[in-house]
């Protein structure tokens, strides 16, 4: 690994359809919207995004079709300043897709169609060996196979790199990936499955998960949604940090936004403490503008 900081992400790519409406349509229901639009996403996108606009080193390992909307993905990372040359170009399946439909508070469900990012392999690191080299901290996701994410972990930890996964959505990790897990990063839904408690939306709620947790992962960061997030470090040293409070606009995007920024500050020597702080007012600063000025 070199001197300089690097962020690389590993994971997916998704292009999202926006959908505007009062409410989220109940099962059987039709409701009438307001607007559409696309835009860039998956985890891995919006993350390796995120990392960038900080203004580090960022580099994009993931997986498109040889469509549209693997075209439009590709531009986008390039216009954000993300190196892509190692997005696979794929022709066995479609590029991945989310729709995501909003209501009138900002609150948001999807539905997601993994595509290309299941491509995802051993293989694609093979031509990344050389970035992953000089790579400070590696970011994962649950968008792309367990064992494509065990692969990238493997050679990240032995070109000296930190491992960040955003264990999301909620699934079983394998024992393989577990072990290679620098920072682990989860919402309380998440924490819930693999901690195997309930754990409550609050910051006492969410600290008293990653306490579970930590025994599983040297560092362990539990996001509370609008109660902020709360951590316990590499020493056990236990973290809490409330919520920077906002006029929400869409909360769409707000975790990838906080992982970007935990990973540039990580990268470039944080404590644990100051990138959460830092991550934090990022994913505040983005849940408060619109969707339309992203």
């Amino acid at each position: 690994m070199t001197s300089s900081p690097r962020v690389t992400v590993f994971g997916s790519l998704h292009y999202d359809i926006a959908v505007f409406g009062p409410a989220r349509p109940r099962k059987g229901e039709t409701v009438t919207g307001s607007a559409w639009h696309p835009k860039s996403g998956g985890k891995g996108g919006n993350q390796a995004v995120s990392a960038a606009k900080t203004g580090i080193a960022t580099s994009m390992i993931g997986a498109v079709a040889q469509d549209e909307f693997g075209h439009f993905l590709l531009d986008n990372l390039a216009r954000k300043g993300v190196d892509h040359r190692f997005v696979a170009r794929t022709a066995q399946r479609s590029t991945g897709m989310s729709v995501a439909i909003f209501d009138d508070e900002g609150d948001y469900g999807a539905v997601i169609v993994s595509g290309s990012n299941l491509e995802l392999s051993d293989t694609h690191l093979d031509a990344a060996s050389e970035i992953l080299a000089e790579t400070s901290i590696l970011v994962l996701q649950n968008e792309v196979p367990d064992a494509a994410n065990v692969a990238a972990a493997r050679r990240a930890k032995a070109a000296g790199a930190l491992v960040l996964l955003n264990a999301a959505p909620a699934r079983t990790l394998s024992d393989a990936l577990k072990t290679l897990v620098d920072i682990l990063v989860v919402n309380a839904i998440e924490a819930e499955m693999l901690a195997g408690v309930d754990v409550v939306e609050t910051l006492d709620g969410a600290l008293s998960a990653a306490r579970i947790l930590k025994a599983g992962y040297p560092q362990v960061v539990v996001t509370a949604g609008g109660a902020g997030v709360a951590a316990v470090d590499k020493d056990g040293h236990e973290i809490t940090i409330e919520p920077v409070k906002v006029s929400v606009e869409s909360t769409h995007g707000a975790g990838d936004e906080f992982i970007g920024m935990l990973a540039a500050q990580t990268a470039r020597g944080a404590t644990l403490e100051v990138a959460l702080a830092e991550a934090n007012k990022a994913a505040a600063k983005l849940v408060a503008t619109p969707e339309a000025e992203r």
